[in-house]
């Protein structure tokens, strides 16, 4: 157990940089001497990190600004490389951003660095031959859900369901009367909470279908109230562009996801992680998703799971309705949401199991799993 043990993490987004500076807290309090160096936000840094360069370098989406970038994102990823395998670590992480920290851990490992990937990509959904390359490149697979580690044991990968730090964080019982209180919501009469999606081409897609939905639920049920959370300043202004004329009494939030979660009774949501956090509140809900009609073709020959939700994924059936492509109407998602406002408690039932199941002080249990494999567990 002697000397200092150092650990290389690489986080490429904020979501990354939660769960690695939730796990280098927990490295810290099962080992005393340690040195933490790689790439990583405020979070990972507050916990010690020593960020070889600004995680926001490695944060691109989409395809064209992905191209774009590319040039310097191989550069990085080349010296980064270089830089690690110099550096000697007794164990690499990568967090999450698979495109990027796949390639990383591959060469580390061909070096002779131990490598942990911390959060599966959606190998089991499509693509299912990218599983030869995390085998090739990975030491340890650490895993959310357990559907993704049966996954990973069917293919031959060395892996560990640590289950979900969300589910540690948010409480077995949500207090709906605290949260509509602190959003000035009335205590009576039914809320139905509106995600359409955090990114502008979701918005796009989804934002005026839900509030058209919002309109024909409130004529199937007078006295209901909504609420939306933008996830940014520029959510926010496109929503209020698509609200104009509207006459909906519907609260707009800027973020307050999870409260809106919290105060509501029924929840309209765009397929996506945010499923997670409306299935850890317990609040009955409806999926709908629509992408372009090209892309819905691809994916639809590509994709081999049953369900796109994580709500069906983890309950292994379809415990929330699904409403996709063609099918997703207003007609159609006000008819599915307005009984759930009294009659969701099958959903909620198999919610709270799931929650359980998930609720394992992840960050613990991935700290655990790295000190093994790093030789000091």
């Amino acid at each position: 157990m002697a000397g200092v043990l150092r650990v290389a993490l690489v986080a490429g987004e904020a979501s990354g940089d939660i769960l690695g500076a939730g796990l280098m807290h927990a490295l810290k309090a099962h080992h005393p001497h340690i040195e933490f160096i790689g790439v990583g936000g405020p979070r990972m840094q507050a916990e010690g990190l020593t960020s070889y360069f600004p995680m926001e370098r490695l944060a691109v989406m989409g395809l064209v600004e992905v191209l774009g970038r590319l040039p310097e994102l191989l550069s990085r990823r080349r010296r980064l490389i270089g830089s690690l395998i110099d550096a000697k670590p007794d164990v690499f992480i990568g967090i999450d951003a698979p495109d990027f920290n796949l390639g990383v851990e591959l060469k580390l490992r061909r070096a002779g660095i131990k490598t942990v990937h911390y959060v599966s990509p959606s190998v089991w959904a499509w693509r299912q031959k990218r599983v030869l390359k995390i085998r090739e490149a990975c030491d340890l697979m650490l895993t959310l859900f357990p559907f993704e580690a049966q996954f990973y044991d069917a293919h031959q990968v060395p892996v560990r369901f640590v289950g979900h730090p969300l589910a540690d964080m948010i409480p077995l019982q949500a207090d709906r009367v605290a949260a509509r209180d602190g959003l000035g919501l009335p205590l009576d009469g039914p809320v139905v909470a509106l995600l359409p999606g955090s990114r502008g081409g979701e918005v796009a897609r989804l934002g005026s279908l839900f509030l058209d939905a919002a309109t024909r639920l409130r004529a199937l049920r007078p006295g209901i109230r909504f609420v939306l959370p933008c996830a940014s300043p520029e959510r926010r202004e496109q929503l209020e562009q698509m609200l104009v004329g509207r006459d909906l009494p519907l609260t707009l939030l800027d973020g307050r996801s999870h409260d809106a979660l919290a105060a509501c009774d029924a929840v309209l949501i765009a397929s996506g992680t945010a499923t997670l956090e409306a299935l850890l509140y317990k609040r009955p809900m409806v999926v709908a998703y629509k992408v372009a009609p090209l892309t819905y073709r691809v994916l639809k020959r590509l994709v081999t799971s049953r369900y796109i939700s994580l709500p069906n994924l983890l309950a292994e059936r379809l415990l929330v309705p699904e409403l996709i492509q063609d099918a997703a109407t207003a007609e159609a998602l006000a008819q599915v949401v307005a009984p759930l406002l009294e009659g969701g408690a099958v959903q909620t039932e198999g919610f709270d199991v799931i929650h359980r199941a998930l609720r394992r002080d992840a960050s613990a249990q991935a700290a655990q799993a790295v000190l093994t494999l790093a030789g000091r567990g």
